[in-house]
């Protein structure tokens, strides 16, 4: 049927009205969920955490960030505006999230930039979904218990069996996905004067957007690209991507740390980039109970001493406890007081927790590739 902006849903008017196959949600301390399967059938298993954006549902299941992770949305109404081709944020344009959990799913959308249902564009890539569950239920035990390891189903609904699938499946701490969500090869993208070595450790979409709209010509690296390769094709400054999993567990991407840290290179760090950074500098990172992530969270600039709201995806944060001297806390979170950004005090480096390239999520944060770029035109010698 056609809607009011010539969109076309994928259901008739009789299937609007009849839920999907049922779908059983099971987490591994025995608390479970059923409701109705949209998306693809079958069995997935991932870490289970939520995200409070009100919008981006697209952006949020395409952001490599979210790796091994089965995504529950708080906000209610999910999948009305449809979807389309062009506000992926995977460079790949592939989704990353390892199921969708939402509280209702409108299988009517509405947008005149739609192309599709949001059931559609999961089954495409055979990503599973299931609604018609509590979704405030499911974040609240979250928030009291921490992040687990879930398992969803169209085709184990004996709760016991889903149960004992989700409490032997893999833990987060411990996991590296990046080589799951890198590219494969080298690849540029924009052109301008000063070059930028970017190493791809899940980078999403809208970051390669925001430095290349600066005039910037970058050169994106797989994850595990050795840092004298990078090096040889003499770039003007670095930039470290966000990416999924356990910043302690990528061994050898840390191993090439020191050789770009001591390049002397304006360097940028974002997400997992910015854990990276801190352990090859001397700091230890530790796994959230929940993480953060959505697009409302408000972060401090010690610096500036103003209050920026933020766009967050991450399980694992930097223990401000271990900071060396030689880096300054720039950033908390105002939430938690967790770490949000730090700078080298006599390096050309800084970085930040939180995505500043936003989408979806506010834009307070972008006045930091300026920040970044003019790191570059001065050379490394303007304080960040």
């Amino acid at each position: 049927m056609s809607n009011s902006n010539g969109a076309t849903s994928d259901n008739d008017s009789t299937d609007l009205l009849k839920p999907g196959p049922e779908c059983l949600l099971a987490l591994e301390d025995g608390r479970t969920f059923r409701g109705f399967s949209f998306g693809a059938a079958g069995t997935t298993v991932g870490e289970l955490v939520f995200n409070t954006s009100l919008i981006g549902y697209q952006e949020i299941l395409t952001d490599p960030s979210y790796a091994g992770q089965v995504v529950t949305l708080t906000y209610p109404e999910i999948g009305n505006y449809g979807t389309n081709d062009e506000d992926l944020e995977s460079t790949s344009g592939k989704i990353y999230a390892r199921a969708l959990v939402v509280r209702h799913l409108s299988k009517l959308y509405s947008n005149w930039r739609a192309t599709r249902s949001l059931g559609d564009f999961l089954a495409s890539q055979n990503i599973p979904g299931i609604t018609g569950v509590d979704t405030r239920a499911i974040t609240r035990h979250i928030r009291d218990k921490g992040a687990m390891r879930c398992a969803l189903s169209t085709e184990i609904l004996d709760a016991t069996k889903l149960t004992e699938m989700a409490a032997s499946s893999p833990v987060m701490t411990g996991a590296d996905f990046t080589g799951e969500v890198t590219t494969e090869k080298s690849y540029k993208v924009g052109s301008g004067k000063y070059r930028v070595a970017v190493l791809d450790l899940g980078i999403k979409k809208n970051i390669l957007n925001q430095l290349a709209g600066r005039g910037l010509s970058l050169t994106v690296y797989p994850a595990r690209t050795k840092a004298a390769e990078i090096l040889s094709d003499k770039p003007n400054a670095l930039f470290l991507s966000n990416g999924p999993g356990d910043p302690a567990a990528c061994k050898d991407i840390l191993d090439e740390m020191p050789a770009l840290i001591d390049s002397g290179l304006p360097t940028f760090g974002i997400c997992l980039g910015h854990q990276l950074l801190s352990i090859a500098l001397g700091a230890k990172t530790y796994k959230l109970k929940f993480g953060h992530r959505g697009g409302n969270q408000p972060v401090k600039d010690l610096r500036t001493n103003k209050v920026e709201i933020t766009c967050q995806n991450h399980g694992f944060a930097v223990d401000a406890d271990t900071l060396p001297d030689t880096l300054e806390l720039t950033h908390v979170n105002l939430n938690d007081n967790s770490v949000e950004g730090f700078r080298h005090k006599t390096k050309p480096i800084f970085c930040v927790q939180y995505h500043p390239e936003a989408n979806p999520g506010p834009h307070d944060s972008n006045y930091l590739f300026e920040r970044f770029l003019q790191l570059i035109e001065s050379g490394g010698k303007v304080s960040v």
